[in-house]
């Protein structure tokens, strides 16, 4: 994720990353692998060192397949793929206006009750929003190379 924005977007209070998804378009599906930043208490102290914490041990991003319409994400420093979804465009559970769906209702057990959803915020640039049992958990970052589109 590209420092300067990643920094902002840690640093931004919720309200402030609902109104900037909100008034976001969903943006094409990517292709390829982007970074993630988990954007946990965003906008108090614990917010960078939680991202770190993540990002070090557990998650560091997916991996679209754009043509076959699904993703990986990648786990542990070892970019381990796991936990497939299907990725297409539908309404947004957070205002019903088209987002890009990670839905991983049909391909895990363990995160069957887990809906992603984003939006392009900025170039190759996408907020997302994870929800579990309908109910928002917390949001995310994924950062593309410039190639993310070809």
């Amino acid at each position: 994720m590209h420092a300067v924005e990643g920094a902002r977007l840690l640093a931004t209070p919720q309200g402030e990353l609902d109104a900037l998804f909100g008034a976001s378009e969903a943006g094409p599906v990517p292709n390829g692998f982007g970074s993630g930043t988990a954007l946990m208490f965003p906008g108090t102290p614990y917010s960078a060192v939680t991202a770190q914490l993540i990002g070090a041990l557990f998650w560091q991003g997916k991996t679209f397949f754009r043509d076959h319409g699904i993703l990986t994400n990648s786990i542990t420093p070892m970019h381990l793929p796991a936990v497939v979804a299907f990725v297409y465009e539908d309404a947004s559970r957070f205002d019903g206006k088209p987002c890009i769906v990670l839905d991983y209702s049909r391909t895990s057990i363990a995160a069957r009750y887990i809906r992603d959803e984003l939006r392009l915020v900025a170039p190759g640039l996408y907020l997302g929003r994870a929800y579990a049992f309908n109910r928002f958990l917390f949001g995310f970052v994924l950062q593309f190379n410039n190639t993310f589109l070809k």
